[in-house]
């Protein structure tokens, strides 16, 4: 499963990061309470998209720190599920990072590291590439790459550059797994900020990654991971190596009711987020999951 989780925060102010919007004094009134909601409706979505069992890899992106992390796996409703997690530290100026939980029993973690993002003159520091390598129940060795790539602020065209950097960085640490394992089966998830068919998913395209998410849809109306003005978009990815490309069986949209609302502007439904602007609405977050499922043998 990979999901956008909506600014996870904690609400501690944190020196040398720009976390003040979301600390209980704040204009969004971040209290513990609204923390702890978010808490168990992440819990809720993740036991929910598990369906009978529990999901062996959960990539999450916008999360803050180590701390949330563990009150999601320790504290929430997954206390009990037996997840550990591995996260970045990114030089973000507002802190957020990617994280993966994993089930010890599914996925032994043998290493994990964050990729750093060069700058480009000029340009704000991003999110770190996670990566994580573990051996699954069939015994094949799985690559993880968990991936928020930057966003569209100042436009498509303007920002372009920055999206493809992370691309070309994160096609070079690819290729460096593929040399040593070419027939390695390779996971690459996250928010791109990016549709299917832009420069830096193509660019992706010519490093032996398909898209498994580009056709994805939700079983209550969902036609992608994001509504904008009315129009269903999907800017979350799931890209995977031909040779676990072999392996899958599904990969859907997580669009379950309790994640929606009722499009009053544009009508249909769209996700249900947590804030709208400075507006708390008290929801689960302004992405949808996806989530897919393969038959390792």
């Amino acid at each position: 499963m990979s999901y956008n989780v909506e600014n996870c925060f904690d609400t501690t102010d944190n020196p040398g990061i720009n976390d003040e919007e979301y600390l209980p004094e704040s204009d969004r009134h971040w209290t513990g309470k609204r923390y702890d909601i978010k808490l168990q409706h992440l819990s809720q979505v993740i036991i929910s998209a598990g369906e009978w069992g529990q999901l062996a890899l959960v990539g999450l992106c916008e999360v803050e720190n180590d701390t949330v992390m563990f009150d999601l796996t320790k504290r929430s409703l997954l206390r009990e599920a037996g997840y550990e997690y591995v996260m970045t530290d990114s030089p973000d100026e507002r802190g957020i990072d990617v994280a993966l939980m994993y089930q010890p029993a599914s996925f032994l973690l043998l290493y994990s590291h964050s990729i750093r993002i060069r700058p480009l003159p000029d340009t704000r520091p991003t999110r770190d590439i996670l990566y994580a390598k573990g051996v699954v129940r069939s015994d094949d060795t799985l690559h993880v790459f968990v991936v928020h790539a930057p966003s569209r602020r100042g436009g498509e065209e303007a920002s372009r550059p920055y999206r493809l950097h992370v691309a070309e960085q994160l096609a070079m640490a690819v290729d460096s797994v593929y040399a040593l394992q070419p027939a390695a089966k390779i996971v690459v998830a996250g928010d791109f900020n990016d549709y299917a068919d832009s420069p830096a998913l193509k660019l992706l395209y010519q490093h032996r990654l398909s898209n498994i998410s580009a056709q994805a849809q939700g079983s209550n109306g969902a036609k992608g991971t994001y509504r904008w003005h009315g129009e269903w978009r999907s800017i979350d990815q799931m890209l995977v190596s031909p040779s676990l490309a072999e392996d899958l069986k599904s990969c859907v949209i997580g669009d379950q009711k309790f994640l929606l609302e009722d499009d009053e502007k544009y009508g249909g439904v769209k996700p249900w987020r947590t804030y709208l602007g400075p507006r708390y609405l008290g929801g689960f977050s302004d992405h949808l999951p996806l989530v897919a499922r393969f038959s390792l043998k």
